[in-house]
């Protein structure tokens, strides 16, 4: 017998943006589903319709395009699936495994606070679980399931192993309300079981949900999926997180530079692993990812970790990616798109920059004297290093620079014997070739910026700099 194919689903509330946590969920399924040339569905869980809105749905759609997870087919709504909802809630009446409550909210309130009163569990038990159907009034009922009331419910989870929960614990929830419409609880083990979904992959605060949603699975005697609860991401302090943290939605690191394919790679590290490796790809990611190698621990979001893991990425890309990549976070933040030859020259400078680059714009700010127009402007520092002594020696150097063969060996020979016949070291006038050709101190190495320039660039802002 052919084991069925992996379908694993992201299920979002769109009532605000794509959380970093949500992320990584939606990784995770990607992730093994694309492994075992599976299925990852996307579903939108919209039955709050007070809170959800079409625009915190196109933020998860943008952000998950963005982070370069693809989804199977067209991404569903929950809430136009709400006819089916209640037909599976009748069946269930029909089967004997579920029942009508007749009890008002006014009669279960009450019961909840005489309990509280007295000390007791304030878990509602509906008389009318047992009622005969002879004695329903005419009136608005909600379905509740039955619940089993004895023994334990088993819920074998892949990352948090054996959980076990008292049946006694567990109340006759809700599936379909008196007004007709369907409970989340219900809604969710609806869809994913008429989806085909194997592997339901998501966080452990939905683990108490598991036992109940199983209820559900019982009473239609349907196949349970297999169950992986992730541990939640915390900050740095280890506390769950929030913004005091720092970001929390997925379009602030697109925004913060980080290139997607490094949010994958760092996102598949936050809480899996796989032996040592840290710094790896798609391919190897989706070869390498199975559901043993989640810790039971919560993960904690380190930003220094990004980075480095990010600055490796960006070191391996080849030019077109960098291009694209750099022109689509200018875009992101708002910024102008870069002219042809703006373009040209940073594709130049690329070599010279990404090595020690952590995000785009970081890569943008060292990349800083290849955008710049003459007059290039100095900042304070720069300006204090074009001093007259300065200002002399770059004006003998010009006339040697346009002659000079334009190589890395033959400009650095050429500067080093300037420096030495003026008895300084090569440092007392890299800071003022660096403050003329970048109007900044803080530069890349002043004949990588030369090569990146060309002679007559590089030429014409030390003549406005030498003034």
């Amino acid at each position: 017998m052919s084991q069925a194919p992996v379908v694993t689903r992201f299920a979002p509330s769109p009532t605000g943006f794509l959380h970093i946590g949500g992320a990584r969920t939606a990784l995770f399924n990607w992730l093994y589903a694309r492994g075992r040339a599976g299925r990852f569905l996307l579903r939108i869980e919209d039955t709050d319709r007070a809170r959800s809105t079409p625009e915190a749905t196109a933020a998860i759609l943008d952000g998950l395009t963005w982070l370069g997870l693809d989804w199977d087919g067209d991404a569903t709504s929950q809430a136009a699936n709400a006819p089916r909802h209640a037909e599976v809630a009748q069946q269930m009446l029909e089967r004997g495994a579920a029942y009508k409550c007749f009890s008002t909210a006014e009669e279960i309130e009450a019961h909840r606070a005489e309990a509280r009163a007295a000390g007791r569990s304030t878990l509602f038990r509906s008389p009318w679980r047992d009622a005969d159907p002879a004695d329903h009034p005419d009136a608005a009922c909600a379905i509740r399931v039955k619940a089993p009331q004895t023994g334990e419910t088993v819920i074998d989870d892949a990352v948090q192993g054996r959980v076990t929960i008292r049946n006694d614990q567990l109340d006759d929830m809700i599936v379909l309300r008196s007004d007709g419409t369907p409970t989340y609880m219900l809604a969710v083990v609806v869809d994913d079981h008429d989806a085909g979904v194997t592997h339901v992959i998501r966080g452990d605060d939905h683990l108490n949900n598991a036992a109940r949603q199983m209820t559900v699975y019982a009473a239609m005697g349907w196949d349970v999926p297999v169950w992986a609860h992730i541990p939640l991401i915390h900050g740095e302090d280890g506390k769950k997180l929030s913004k005091r943290h720092g970001a929390l939605g997925v379009e602030e690191y697109r925004a913060m530079g980080y290139p997607a394919q490094a949010m994958r790679n760092y996102l598949a590290r936050l809480g899996w692993s796989h032996g040592d490796d840290e710094i790896f790809g798609d391919a190897e990611a989706q070869a390498w990812f199975d559901l043993g190698g989640i810790g039971k621990a919560p993960a904690r979001l380190d930003f220094k970790k990004l980075g480095h893991i990010s600055g490796r990425h960006i070191a391996a890309m080849d030019a077109d990616a960098l291009m694209a990549g750099l022109a689509a976070y200018r875009a992101a933040v708002g910024a102008a798109a870069l002219s042809a030859a703006k373009a040209e020259t940073l594709r130049r400078a690329l070599p010279h920059l990404q090595d020690r680059a952590k995000t785009y714009g970081d890569l943008l700010d060292k990349g800083h004297f290849a955008l710049i127009d003459r007059p290039v402007a100095l900042d304070d520092k720069a300006a204090k290093a074009l001093d007259t002594v300065s200002k002399g020696i770059l004006s003998e150097l010009t006339p040697q620079l346009q002659n000079a063969t334009w190589a890395r060996d033959n400009l650095e020979a050429l500067v080093a014997g300037l420096a030495e016949a003026h008895g300084l070291g090569l440092g007392k006038i890299a800071a003022p070739l660096r403050a003329a050709l970048a109007g900044r101190t803080a530069t890349p190495s002043v004949f990588d910026m030369m090569i990146v320039l060309g002679r007559e660039e590089t030429v014409a802002r030390l003549l406005d700099a030498a003034g």
